[in-house]
């Protein structure tokens, strides 16, 4: 008979479920939660089919709680799968915390970042970040992909990430630190400075700052489709619509079109320190010193693992520097 949750449920029964409930099992249910199906799920493991399918033919001999059922030639999550696949993230968090505090006594000998981070953080908050890291705990292993942020955002929701560096903008629509991080943990660490790119001989290279407004006649190079959002915001906080020319997210292209007058753009003060300056443009402020704000996501509590905490306070040493 499948087992049925009772509030009258004695506390050894709860004990007998908890004794039952393994990390394996809660792994595996992660994974099938996330791929949709055992082989998928096996390959993300790094186990053999059979083998997953054991673990939770274990759990529901043990239990008589059945995780998964079929439907036609697929299987899914039953109601009890998703229960536990809903706090299978937190309880992989805790383990994590709980050896990450064993590494802590000794000393931080060991231990794994898996970071996460946007184009233009790779080429330079993410050397320094993994430098200092190193250099303070060289027992510490870390991996970097690059992502932009929704894409990061998912990545650490799904445990395939630690840490991401991310971004958003004032009013950002399309915000990954709202509903696509509920349940995470977002700590705002700095803010980007956004800087006007413009040819070397264009008369608004003339002045120190510059209103947007008096670029509204400009054909404008835009970037990435957030990136493209926030201009279309501040052209409109300006007054005007942008006539966008060119799109790229090579901000290395962009200068390239900016020197050859194909327009204006707008980039981030990180894209600009990644790349060699063209002698062809300049760079100014906006008159409104805009910027974008700078984010760290991870799961929840995972500032308790020591390898994430020392990550952390490296990235806002760096920050504060």
């Amino acid at each position: 008979m499948p087992w049925r949750y009772d509030s009258r449920m004695s506390d050894a029964s709860i004990e007998g479920l908890a004794a039952a409930l393994d990390l394996q099992t809660v792994r595996v249910v992660r994974q099938v939660a996330e791929h949709g199906s055992l082989t998928a799920a096996a390959e993300a493991l790094g186990y053999s089919q059979p083998a997953v399918s054991q673990q939770l033919r274990r759990f529901e001999e043990r239990t008589g709680i059945a995780l998964v059922e079929r439907v036609g030639r697929g299987i899914r999550l039953t109601q009890s799968g998703r229960v536990l696949a809903r706090h299978a993230n937190a309880v992989a968090t805790a383990i994590e915390a709980a050896a990450g505090e064993l590494a802590e006594i000794r000393g931080l000998r060991a231990g794994r970042v898996r970071l996460i981070a946007f184009p233009s953080a790779s080429a330079t908050l993410v050397p320094r970040l993994i430098a200092a890291l190193g250099a303070a705990h060289p027992g510490v292993a870390v991996t970097y992909v690059e992502a932009e942020p929704p894409e990061a955002v998912a990545a650490v929701r799904a445990d395939r990430a630690d840490l991401a560096i991310t971004f958003s903008y004032p009013g950002d629509r399309d915000d990954p630190h709202r509903a696509s991080a509920r349940g995470l943990d977002v700590r705002a660490f700095g803010d980007e400075p956004i800087r006007l790119v413009l040819p070397a001989g264009h008369p608004a290279a003339e002045s120190d700052v510059v209103d947007l407004a008096a670029l509204g006649d400009d054909p404008w190079i835009a970037g990435c489709p957030r990136c493209r959002g926030h201009l279309l915001e501040l052209a409109a906080t300006a007054g005007f619509t942008p006539r966008i020319a060119f799109e790229t997210d090579n901000f290395v292209a962009v200068e390239g079109m900016v020197a050859q007058g194909l327009g204006v753009a707008l980039l981030p003060a990180l894209a600009l320190a990644a790349s060699p300056r063209h002698p062809g443009v300049v760079t100014r402020p906006t008159a409104r010193s805009d910027v974008r704000s700078l984010h760290l996501v991870t799961a929840r509590g995972a500032e308790r693992v020591p390898a994430v905490g020392a990550t952390i306070a490296a990235l806002e040493s760096l920050a504060a520097g």
